[in-house]
């Protein structure tokens, strides 16, 4: 285990963004997207960090970057330091594992939630008014899996949480053709990546997927598939009693919840023994996804 990642500085580069994740730098003509050790929660950056959870992150969305490409054109270039300009050599060994060279995208403001299971806020949602983004469902419990998956996109929020809007609502922002074409994309992604990752022993219940444009062409952005951007739940104990075991940052939520804190107060340190089991989830998502 390497020693973690909080934040970085690149002397001499330019940082574009410093997200709750992951550190942008401007190279010109491309960006280059490091993945720290940082982890974050009801929207919190915890102080915490959570070893090699940055270089997972990475590995998973190269790997479904890769996989993807027949479906959608995505940002990524390479994530090989020796093929990075010139300018990063310095960098190359704490860039290695955890970064990746990317195209330049005007990002699309829209979050492009995919559903196939009824788990957190579509499952606030539905408890309270038995739909899910506006859709009448009957019958429900937590965890069920839905008829079809379901798109349901939130506006991005760079200060606070991101709020559910109806498709319709998506229209308003995004051309309708361009919304059209973005959900058709997203829904493809989902029912590929559920139906490959269930032969690995996981179950995709949703994800969310960012899309930008290049030359005016659509592509896709930011990360995929990863367990900060996706619940994955393990098929066997889901399977065999309807358990709920997660290989993502639910477990970490869920420990907070069992916690005093507030969540508008400054989110409290994790103990050892929640980071080393969060930091094995990660790791089995990233055994199971890649393993031939």
């Amino acid at each position: 285990m390497n020693e973690p990642v909080g934040s970085l500085e690149l002397s001499g580069i330019k940082k574009f963004k410093s997200g709750k994740v992951r550190e942008i730098f401007d190279l010109g003509e491309n960006f280059l997207i490091v993945a720290t050790d940082r982890i974050s929660a009801f929207d919190f950056i915890l102080p915490t960090l959570i070893p090699d959870k940055g270089k997972v992150l990475n590995k998973i969305s190269v790997f479904w970057f890769k996989k993807t490409e027949d479906i959608i054109e995505n940002h990524f270039i390479t994530d090989n330091p020796a093929a990075y300009p010139e300018i990063l050599k310095p960098f190359k060994q704490i860039l290695h594992g955890r970064s990746m060279l990317v195209k330049k995208a005007e990002p699309i403001e829209v979050e492009c939630v995919v559903r196939g299971y009824i788990m957190g806020s579509a499952w606030e949602e539905y408890k309270n008014r038995g739909t899910i983004a506006g859709i009448k469902f009957k019958n429900l419990q937590k965890g069920d899996r839905l008829p079809e998956p379901i798109f349901t996109p939130a506006t991005k929020s760079h200060s606070g949480h991101d709020e559910n809007i109806s498709y319709e609502q998506m229209k308003q922002i995004v051309p309708a053709e361009d919304a059209e074409f973005i959900r058709g994309k997203s829904l493809e992604l989902y029912n590929y990546a559920h139906n490959y990752a269930l032969k690995k022993g996981i179950i995709i219940a949703d994800t969310k997927f960012e899309f930008g444009r290049v030359n005016n062409k659509i592509i896709l952005i930011d990360e995929i598939f990863t367990p900060d951007s996706s619940r994955f739940l393990d098929r066997a104990q889901y399977e065999k009693e309807k358990k709920l075991i997660s290989f993502d940052k639910q477990f970490v939520r869920d420990y907070l919840l069992s916690t005093d804190w507030d969540k508008n107060s400054p989110p409290p340190a994790l103990p050892r023994d929640i980071v080393e089991k969060t930091r094995m989830r990660y790791q089995e998502a990233l055994k199971r996804l890649s393993e031939s």
